[in-house]
């Protein structure tokens, strides 16, 4: 089996105009939000082999409040380039090339990317609001088969269900 987390970042601030988008920090909702939802998937027992987020600020805080609560240590989250500003093809060809070795991968970006594949990975997710987190389960062995086969199973979990 392998599991795919795709993750939204949290919450953003706009606060400062002038900051680039690339480092915009989360808001207040987002610092309460993404540990709320690292809780939730500790709560459940999930222990990624491996965290890969976007460069941009709020992603990467985002990875990292939720990396916290899952006990995986934010040393160890890789930051690629490829997650930001990507298309959904894009985000597909990352995972794609994931070390077959990792069974559980979750990865933290932006929409509408992440809502566009987590949609082309299965019609059950539409719109992904942020700090959501899609999960899907497929039933093989490389993550070269992602979106070629159909997912085992799909949740969609976020800050107000």
């Amino acid at each position: 089996m392998k599991t795919l987390f795709l993750v939204r970042h949290a919450k953003s601030s706009r606060d400062d105009p002038s900051l680039p988008d690339k480092n915009r920090p989360l808001d207040d909702r987002g610092k309460r939000d993404a540990p709320k939802m690292g809780k939730r998937l500790a709560k459940r027992g999930v222990k990624p082999d491996l965290i890969v987020s976007s460069p941009a600020t709020r992603a990467l805080a985002t990875a990292q409040l939720i990396a916290d609560e899952l006990g995986y240590k934010r040393k160890d989250i890789v930051v690629n380039d490829r997650l930001y500003a990507a298309a959904a093809d894009d985000l597909l060809a990352v995972v794609h090339t994931l070390d077959r070795t990792r069974d559980c991968v979750m990865l933290f970006g932006h929409n509408p990317e992440f809502s566009e594949l987590a949609n082309r990975l299965s019609g059950e997710i539409g719109d992904m609001p942020t700090c959501a987190i899609a999960e899907f389960s497929f039933d093989t062995k490389a993550w070269l088969d992602i979106g070629e086969v159909e997912p085992a199973e799909v949740t969609l979990d976020h800050p107000k269900k």
